[in-house]
């Protein structure tokens, strides 16, 4: 059998998700690149399994969709390491847990990453720690078209302070970090297809609203995103996993139910072409 007839993608749930066999990502030949980019544009979540890379393996990969996105934790903060890795390590010294809430990462930026490269390498012994993802076309989808047609003229303030403050750190005096307000409902690059484009950790309010109704608006949104399992899927991880998936299009949440036991990788996330329009 050729190494092309090897190479399959399973998908996950009917909308979203894929398992890509057959492919090692430590050396990815042109054919296999053009392969994963067609199951990345098909899928927007895309596994790996039984990966084993070094961390400049791990950022050449992300690279294949475009230059790498620098953590403005490090670049505005200060925080030591490798600006264009995200280490991931949770212990039972963790307080708050890496991506506990439905969200797709940075929005605060003005030009939010389009896509991010998760390689676990390390996970639970006694299990755990999976993460959920949500197709967010398909959750614009599923709203009434009179709510669809509302939420097309409004944009959304996202504030990275939000975020920060969940984590219970403060910036100190000099030090800023990222704001933006973005469309409710931009239109996906590649897809065409519209994408809501809220998430709680991130956006503070709806620009166009009285603060009141921009709570209640976006209450309903994120319980929309969050109870609604028909557009959802999960991965469950295994050691040297990686998880690639696109930020412009899905949300995802990482469950936190290993409490005392360890979680340990990596991310990498991939630099946008423009901010998110409609």
């Amino acid at each position: 059998m050729s190494k092309a007839a090897r190479r399959s993608v399973e998908s996950i749930t009917p909308s979203l998700g894929g398992e890509v066999s057959g492919i090692d990502l430590s050396c990815i030949s042109a054919d296999e690149e053009a392969f994963i980019r067609q199951a990345f544009k098909d899928r927007l979540v895309l596994v790996f399994r039984d990966q084993h890379l070094t961390r400049e393996q791990h950022k050449n990969f992300g690279r294949l969709f475009g230059e790498l996105h620098l953590h403005p934790a490090k670049t505005h903060l200060g925080m030591r390491g490798d600006p264009e890795i995200f280490d991931i390590k949770i212990t039972a010294k963790t307080k708050v847990a890496n991506g506990e809430a439905w969200h797709t990462d940075l929005s605060c930026e003005v030009i939010p990453p389009m896509a991010s490269a998760l390689y676990i390498t390390e996970v639970p012994p006694s299990g755990g720690g999976d993460t959920l993802f949500a197709n967010m076309q398909d959750a614009f989808a599923t709203l009434s078209e009179p709510m669809q047609v509302f939420l097309r003229g409004l944009t959304a303030f996202h504030s990275g302070y939000k975020d920060l403050k969940a984590y219970g750190v403060v910036p100190k005096p000099g030090q800023h970090y990222p704001t933006a307000s973005h469309p409710v409902v931009p239109i996906h690059p590649d897809t065409g297809k519209p994408v809501l484009f809220v998430n709680e950790p991130f956006t503070e309010s709806i620009n166009e609203l009285q603060p009141a109704e921009s709570i209640a608006l976006l209450n309903m949104l994120y319980r929309h995103i969050e109870t609604s399992t028909r557009f959802h899927c999960r991965i469950k991880w295994q050691p040297n996993t990686l998880v690639l998936w696109d930020n412009r299009a899905v949300h995802h949440h990482a469950v936190w139910d290993y409490y005392p036991e360890v979680r340990i990788g990596e991310r990498v996330t991939v630099k946008a072409s423009q901010p998110p329009t409609c």
